[in-house]
């Protein structure tokens, strides 16, 4: 029976990228049965529909549980379209974003930077929607600004980062600022030390986040897993995925949740913009958005899907150790150069597993 994803469309080099990801769901490259249901998220068809377009993706993701995003312009003007991403976690109750830097071969980390660091931030809510406005005149003008989170947010965070870390065997490291916000940061902090205290056998580390930067460039190279508001955790990933050599080299995934804590959505994606400087030039990195595919099959349930997942990562990242990179990597290679060769390898250990599979029959 073969699995359907929402394909949601982007724009500029995000719709490259996509596009050579897309071409691993081939059925002769993993042999997977994978449907698509395209949307077009383009900046000009959510103008154009008044983003009906990004409803009506959003509601396949919640009726398909699966969905791959290329990345989309967020116009800054007041009354525009705004951010389809900010519309898509309210429509599924995204709750959370993973972000993983992982080490690339061959690329030098940052310091002593070699084990995964997973960034897991808080989707909604806190300093993103939040009520501002302003008072006052020329030196007697005031800014001010709203911001909420939830307990059950917060409790989902601290519970799936605890998860996680016992997943990849790491430590839960950092936290808020607490104690200049017992109320607001504190509301975290309590539903982390509670987590804890449910996960036992994982080791946890609270720190407060200006702390948390500042021990992540002296960090030893142990396993990290990093829970954090959702401006922390924005700033947070992009330095972390920088730490790893480029923010090109991991993928982001939203998780939304059902009533039990099980995911029951998950939508994958680079965690780069748009690049227009690089659209049409065949030169950008392509990995994220590879490895935001891998990262979607490994949440599917069928073994073959997470079999899948792995061929995925090890074939990019095994393609970067011989040497084919991009330009931001310091290689000469072409965006269709990169995903050829991850192709090519994924094709070589698809056909010697199942010759081995063979054998053992």
């Amino acid at each position: 029976m073969a699995t359907t994803i929402a394909v949601l469309h982007g724009d500029q080099t995000g719709e490259e990228l996509l596009r050579e990801a897309l071409r691993l769901l081939e059925p002769d490259v993993l042999g997977l049965k994978i449907e698509k249901r395209d949307f077009d998220l383009s900046l000009e068809e959510r103008r154009r529909t008044r983003n009906q377009a990004v409803l009506e993706a959003a509601e396949a993701l919640r009726e398909l549980g699966f969905g791959i995003k290329a990345a989309t312009i967020t116009p800054e003007r007041a009354g525009d379209v705004g951010s389809p991403n900010a519309i898509l976690r309210k429509e599924i109750d995204g709750r959370v974003i993973v972000r993983t830097g992982r080490r690339i071969p061959g690329v030098r980390p940052l310091a002593g930077v070699h084990a995964p660091i997973s960034v897991i931030r808080m989707a909604v809510d806190d300093a993103y929607g939040a009520k501002e406005w302003r008072e006052g005149h020329e030196l007697d003008e005031w800014a001010y600004r709203t911001e909420k989170i939830s307990r059950r947010t917060c409790r989902i965070v601290a519970e799936y980062a605890f998860t996680h870390a016992k997943r990849i065997e790491a430590k839960v490291f950092g936290g808020p600022k607490f104690t200049v916000s017992p109320v607001y940061e504190g509301m975290f902090k309590e539903e982390l030390d509670a987590a804890a205290k449910r996960h036992p056998d994982v080791r946890y580390d609270p720190q407060l986040i200006d702390a948390t930067y500042a021990l992540l460039v002296a960090t030893t190279g142990e396993s990290l897993v990093i829970p954090a508001l959702n401006r922390d955790g924005d700033t947070l990933s992009d330095l972390v995925m920088q730490m790893f050599g480029t923010i090109a080299g991991a993928e982001s995934t939203l998780l939304a949740f059902d009533d039990r804590g099980a995911v029951k959505v998950v939508m994958t994606e680079a965690p780069h913009g748009t690049a227009p400087s690089l659209q049409g030039k065949n030169v950008a990195n392509p990995m994220a958005m590879i490895l935001a595919i891998a990262s979607l099959l490994g949440y599917m349930k069928e073994d073959q899907a997470r079999n899948a997942s792995r061929t995925i990562y090890e074939a990019a990242l095994e393609a970067v150790s011989d040497g084919i990179r991009t330009a931001d990597l310091g290689g000469d290679a072409s965006t269709t150069d990169f995903t050829d060769e991850v192709i090519r390898r994924v094709r070589t250990k698809v056909d010697v597993w199942s010759a081995l599979a063979d054998v053992e029959r």
